[in-house]
């Protein structure tokens, strides 16, 4: 895995980003407070659109971190911070799907947790 930028580094002025790039990027509250890093992205085969992203939140120094698969839409960069903000609140995290970033590969499983997100599929219905 690749180092975790630091907000110089991702101040370009470019639309697109390489998906080690992504990899190690910090997430924020809306409060502009730290609470997760990416550790790796779910990209649909065929379109090429990015779908999840699998994060890690909580812990320190990686002991007692978990992983979540959580819908792509919920994040929007953030030049100023050099990461990602979502809206995610720590009540929704604590409820939310644990410990298994395959869930996706179910699309019952997957429905559960676009549920709990609160977005629509991304294949059809």
């Amino acid at each position: 895995m690749t180092q975790p930028e630091s907000p110089s580094d991702t101040k370009s002025t470019h639309p697109l980003i390489e998906s080690s790039r992504v990899e190690g990027t910090r997430v924020y509250a809306p409060s502009g407070k730290h609470i997760g890093t990416i550790h790796h992205l779910i990209i649909e085969k065929v379109s090429g659109r990015v779908v999840y992203a699998v994060m890690t939140f909580g812990g320190f120094l990686r002991i007692g971190t978990k992983a979540h698969t959580v819908p792509w839409e919920k994040l929007a960069y953030d030049p100023t911070l050099g990461g990602y903000r979502t809206n995610i609140t720590p009540a929704e995290l604590t409820d939310a799907p644990v410990g298994d970033e395959k869930l996706w590969r179910d699309r019952k499983r997957e429905r559960e947790m676009r549920d709990h997100w609160n977005v629509p599929p991304h294949y059809g219905t």
